[in-house]
Parts: structure tokens; C-alpha cells; sequence
């Protein structure tokens, strides 16, 4: 399949194709407030040297990366907020004039009929490169480790766990370390994604009639309800990985 990968801000004609892009992530997955912040037109554009488009031989767009760049203070350990923090903190860059000092990768995206080629691999090599082109050392990307289905095994174990040749055990990881990048350490509040549990039963279709944890298709932790209050609220812990930009 022959692939162009252009920059948005090179190519900004091909943003209608990249908001339509269909996707496969399940509906509470895109109700986090932080990411409300960073999806829209309007900011997406403004980071837009940090997004790719992936086309296939038709033009049809079929994949895209967005990484985001702030400023995280020498000799600080990555953020324990992961996802939610790289978005929070890339704004924050951005609003009061800081210099960025890093880049994180925020997603990988790849069209369900694009799937299962190799697609995320390029579209990774792709974005460490651009992270390059525009003068960072170092790439790097709180992963959502999909292979996880143990609701219940605490992502601190998981994370770690190796096949016989010595690779991660998720695939989504086992991508990363294989293009080079480093298993750092363990964003145990990564994405929050609070609801009502109104809200929650929309999301989800399930009926949230109870307290406690609740165990939600697509979920790599419990999601925990309160009855009384309520309310649910979906804590889910990714995964720090390191990429040497220059690699």
C-alpha cells in the first residue's frame, strides 16, 4: 500500500478528511474533558507542525499522529497525569509564551480498513522523525495499553510483562520498544473521565444501578460508581515510553 504522510500544517486541505476519519475507540473513551480541550478545529490548528495526515495510493486519508510540545522542567520525572497532563500542560505552553522542551505523542490513529498493516509502526517512525525535524531530542507517548484485559492486574505489573524473546507482552507496546522507544514508568492517573451516571449508562449501555466498581467493555480499569452521589469516574493508568528522536 503506498502511504504519504504530510505534516497538517503543510497540508491544511486534508482537515475535514482528518476530522472524518472513522475510529474505533468506544464512546466513554472520548468524553474526557481534558481531551475536549485539545480535539476541537480551532486548537488542534494551533499544533498543527505536530500532526499527520496519512494517505493511502487513492488520497483517501487512512491514518493520523498528533504529539503536542511543552515544557516539563529539567530533571523532572514524566508526569504521574500522563495524557491528560501532556494536553494540559502543551496548552499552558502554548498560552503563556513558554519555550517547549519536549514533545509527546498523544495517538496513533488508523482507519478500521487500514488496520493490521503496519500502518501504526510508520505513522510512529513518522512522528519521532517530524519530533526531529522540529528540533526535539526526545519523543514521548503515554501509551493505552489495549492488549490489557485484566481489569483487575494493576498496570504496574502489567506493563512489564515480557514474551520468550524478551518483548512486552501488549502489542501496542511491543510496537514501541520494537521502533526503539523505552519503557519508562507507569502514569497511574493518565485519563479521568468523570459522568454522571446518566451519562455513564448512555456511554456504555450498561445500567449502573449499583455502587462500586463496574467493569465496562474497552476499559483497561474499573470504573467506579456511586450510587448515592450519583456519579461514575473511569481513572486509567497509561504507560510512559521514551523515543530518542534522533534513533
Amino acid at each position: 500500500m503506498g502511504l504519504t504522510v504530510s505534516v497538517l500544517a503543510d497540508r491544511p486541505d486534508l482537515a475535514d478528511a482528518l476530522w472524518s476519519m472513522p475510529n474505533s475507540w468506544p464512546t466513554f473513551m472520548t468524553r474526557d474533558p481534558i481531551a475536549r480541550m485539545y480535539y476541537t478545529p480551532d486548537v488542534v490548528e494551533l499544533f498543527a507542525d505536530y500532526v499527520l495526515v496519512c494517505q493511502d495510493e487513492t488520497g483517501t486519508v487512512v491514518g493520523k499522529a498528533y504529539s503536542i510540545p511543552f515544557h516539563l522542567p529539567d530533571g523532572d520525572e514524566l508526569p504521574i497525569d500522563g495524557w491528560d497532563g501532556a494536553i494540559r500542560r502543551g496548552i499552558s505552553t502554548r498560552l503563556t509564551g513558554s519555550a517547549p522542551n519536549t514533545v509527546s505523542a498523544l495517538e496513533i490513529a488508523v482507519a478500521p480498513e487500514a488496520q493490521r498493516r503496519g500502518l501504526s509502526s510508520a505513522l510512529l517512525v513518522a512522528l519521532r522523525e517530524n519530533t526531529r525535524r522540529l528540533g526535539f531530542d526526545e519523543l514521548i507517548a503515554p501509551l493505552r495499553p489495549n492488549g490489557k484485559t485484566d481489569i483487575n492486574e494493576p498496570m504496574s505489573t502489567y506493563a512489564y510483562r515480557t514474551r520468550s524473546d524478551g518483548l512486552p507482552t501488549d502489542p501496542w507496546l511491543r510496537v514501541h520498544v520494537r521502533a526503539g522507544g523505552r519503557i519508562d514508568s507507569v502514569a497511574p492517573r493518565s485519563m479521568v473521565i468523570p459522568g454522571t451516571l446518566d451519562e455513564w449508562r448512555s456511554w456504555t449501555g450498561l445500567p449502573f444501578d449499583r455502587s462500586g466498581p463496574v467493569e465496562v467493555p474497552g476499559a483497561l480499569t474499573p470504573v467506579l460508581s456511586d450510587l448515592a452521589q450519583g456519579t461514575a469516574v473511569y481513572v486509567e493508568p497509561n504507560v510512559w515510553v521514551r523515543h530518542r528522536a534522533s534513533i
